[in-house]
């Protein structure tokens, strides 16, 4: 079953981030990509055998048992001490049929932090091994010196120093070998619990040395994030019925349920039901809204995993987390706990400002897939990379929802007024206008908020997808910089996500990692998808170096792919050759097989001019560094007659205040649209400055037409010319219409495009 509740935009209060775990090591590994190493381009072409085989609860309960079967002989292959046995964690399979085992290890029967491991296997031979230490695990004796008791203590008063309410040991200090940085020690892990300053639920780990007493390291285990609420619209999500009884339970996504807290600060909640299949009314004061908007992104985020990455669940066992909304009053976060295996949200400002967006609810619900996986441990600089991991994969969510009322973007928190002036809480292409987040790393980024030194990665990964300098995109302009003040050639967001995602799930990241070690790792995950040396591989490395992690791979010239193009004959034409060099200084530009009357200006790469002859030319662009590097760009260029298509839309589609509506139109036609579309726009509306005109392309790129220009005017009748060459014509083109404001309505009477 299904429903379609109504939402509207509100403001949503501020976050307040807890911070966590353990202290910063080097992960070591048998086999690592060769990061370093200079080699020309290759064409980035995606190994299918990589991709994550997509399994069932059964097959991945098989695959663990199998592995529980073999602990003793695989301790043995690895050379392990005589006290150590392992203990798997999780199993994850590649198409090829690469399994990557991830194991904890025990000592003389004492769990060992920072121990982790993950075996990469194929055919029963072990390919290589990624550990999170290197060190031997072994200590001289089991027998602590100071008393539990006093580790307790010791843990209860870090917790008070922090703010902490009600703060008391939830269970007895337990003995374990810390093992997370330098060489392994005796020691006591105390958890405490009780509520940390801001009301959130506490469950802070403290880790003292059994031996002298002294405080090793800290973290907090309860993992917080940031976002909006009520800004998806009108959307579809999955309930049960039973009767005339609806619940939210999507049976279809691994019975993931949003349960009512009511204001509580405990408990899993009452699931909420209803006697209807529509929920809530747009409003914070329907308890039903907050609700549908969490079941929505914990929807959403579920459908990005397994149908982008082939994972079933966080865990890959077909088993959804659960929601929690309504927690607390005036409870201005949201957060993951492990222990129920949940989400949850409070209500922000007055109740009034619930954090249920679909980027909340994708950066929470990834805490979930990261504490099951690379789990990051959640302070230093592994802490940051955690909740970047968070950052990066609710922006992948958010492009990959694709809903018209919160369209994809690389801000953190875009709809959060916690300055009160309109701004984001984060910024993924230039962290630093923040405030506080940091541009690139340096070597004390370990020492400042997770959330802050979260900056350098989501930097990474924006400009892995999009490269730097100025662009527009979704209608939000971004202008990322780099800190050697060289380019960065975008791999795109798709690659960039899946190579970030393999990393973390098949092992390669560990709850140690440190940027430097991000670094090898993703560029492994990158050699594994698209072949060490490829185009795709080397611009992830130059991402890297890009916010000071390693150095540059020297590939030279890398010419931006160009699309086939099509233009007709006699009429001005013109197409902008886009390169970058890893070499600095001035870039020249030649082509061959320019249809005549075509020329490129070698210093610009704009190839511009009349074509005098109907035909398809097969064109080479070559473009030439100050090291005398080159590379290449080929594509066709077909000239056609001057006859033009027509496709029009005639239907009416009203537009109602504070809404969005989009008029489609099928365009059947070969080849690129051209650089001089003509798009016709007949809207009546009683006052135009309400409305944001955008052109939607088939592959979803947005062109503006007008954005609440006109003030009171009546109407818009206009013509608008739009360079869409870079467009595919054949597919679904849409006019997109949102009413920004109030009291004034109309409708879309009629549009079309002439090709």
């Amino acid at each position: 079953m299904s429903h379609t509740p109504h939402r509207r935009s509100t403001a949503v209060g501020a976050l307040i981030a807890a911070a966590a775990l353990l202290a910063v090591g080097v992960q070591a590994g048998n086999a690592t990509a060769d990061a370093d190493a200079s080699a020309a381009p290759k064409a980035a072409q995606s190994n299918p055998g990589a991709a994550a085989r997509s399994l069932s609860a059964s097959e991945r309960a098989t695959l663990i048992n199998e592995a529980n079967s073999t602990t003793a002989q695989a301790a043995k292959a690895l050379r392990l001490g005589g006290l150590e046995k392992l203990v798997v964690r999780d199993v994850v399979q590649d198409a090829d049929g690469t399994t990557h085992t991830t194991y904890e290890r025990t000592y003389d029967g004492l769990p060992v932090l920072g121990g982790d491991l993950t075996v990469h296997a194929k055919g029963g031979v072990t390919k290589s091994v990624t550990k999170a230490t290197q060190h031997e695990i072994k200590v001289a004796d089991t027998s602590p010196s100071v008393t539990a008791a006093a580790a307790e203590k010791q843990a209860v008063s870090a917790a008070n120093a922090e703010g902490a309410k009600e703060a008391k040991a939830s269970k007895s200090a337990r003995k374990v070998i810390w093992a997370a940085e330098g060489t392994p020690v005796l020691a006591f892990e105390t958890v405490v619990g009780g509520l940390q300053h801001d009301g959130t639920p506490n469950e802070l780990h403290v880790v003292t040395n059994a031996k002298t007493g002294a405080k090793i390291s800290e973290w907090q285990k309860i993992e917080t994030g940031t976002g909006n609420t009520m800004y998806s619209g009108q959307v579809t999500i999955g309930t049960s019925q039973s009767g005339s009884n609806f619940t939210l339970s999507d049976a279809t996504r691994g019975g993931h349920k949003t349960n009512n807290l009511n204001r509580g600060t405990s408990g899993t909640g009452t699931l909420f039901s209803g006697p209807d299949d529509i929920w809530g009314n747009g409003l914070p004061a329907n308890l039903e809204t907050a609700a549908a908007d969490a079941h929505y992104g914990a929807q959403v985020t579920w459908d990005y995993y397994k149908n982008v990455h082939g994972r079933n669940g966080l865990r890959n066992d077909g088993v959804s987390p659960y929601s929690r909304v309504h927690y607390g009053n005036n409870y201005v976060n949201a957060f993951w706990d492990d222990s129920c295996f949940c989400m949850t949200y409070g209500d922000g400002d007055g109740n009034a400002k619930p954090l249920t967006s679909t980027d909340v609810a994708a950066h929470e619900m990834t805490h979930g897939l990261t504490s099951v996986t690379g789990n990051m441990t959640y302070s230093g600089e592994p802490g940051g990379l955690n909740e970047a991991t968070s950052d990066i994969m609710a922006a992948a969510v958010e492009f990959y929802a694709n809903n018209p009322q919160d369209v994809g973007d690389y801000l953190v928190g875009e709809k959060i007024d916690i300055r009160g002036n309109g701004t984001p809480l984060r910024y993924m292409d230039k962290p630093s206008k923040d405030g506080s987040s940091k541009d690139a790393w340096y070597s004390g980024i370990g020492g400042i908020d997770v959330h802050y030194s979260s900056g350098p990665a989501n930097h990474w990964y924006y400009l892995a997808s999009e490269g730097s300098g100025a662009k527009v995109i979704n209608g939000v302009s971004y202008d990322s910089p780099t800190s050697d003040g060289l380019p960065v050639t975008a791999i795109g967001r798709d690659a960039a996500s899946k190579i970030w995602f393999r990393a973390l799930t098949v092992g390669y990241f560990k709850s140690n990692t440190n940027y430097a070690d991000a670094r090898v790792q993703t560029l492994r995950a990158a050699a594994d998808l698209y072949g060490q040396g490829s185009a795709t591989y080397n611009n992830v490395a130059n991402a890297w170096a890009a916010i000071n992690v390693g150095p540059r791979i020297n590939d030279g010239v890398t010419v931006t792919a160009i699309a086939n193009q099509n233009t007709q004959v006699n009429t001005a034409a013109s197409l902008q050759v886009q390169a970058t060099s890893t070499n600095p200084g001035a870039l020249s530009y030649a082509a061959t097989g320019l249809p005549a009357g075509l020329s490129i200006n070698s210093s610009t790469g704009l190839i511009s001019g009349t074509p005098t002859v109907t035909g398809t030319s097969n064109v080479t662009v070559t473009v030439t560094d100050s090291a005398a590097k080159t590379g290449t760009a080929s594509f066709t260029w077909t000239v056609g007659t001057n006859q033009q298509n027509v496709f029009e839309n005639t239907a009416d589609y009203q537009i109602a205040d504070n809404s969005t509506v989009e008029s489609p139109i099928t365009v059947t036609r070969t080849g690129n649209a051209p650089s001089t579309l003509k798009v016709d726009v007949n809207i009546v509306h009683t006052y135009v400055g309400d409305l944001k005109v955008d052109l939607v392309a088939p592959d979803g790129t947005l062109y503006n037409l007008r954005n609440r220009s006109g003030g009171s005017a009546d109407n818009i009748v206009q013509s608008f010319t739009v360079n869409a060459s870079s467009e595919v014509a054949n597919g679904v083109w849409k006019l997109r219409v949102a009413d920004l404001a109030s009291l004034d309505t109309g409708y879309i009477n009629s549009w079309k495009l002439t090709f």
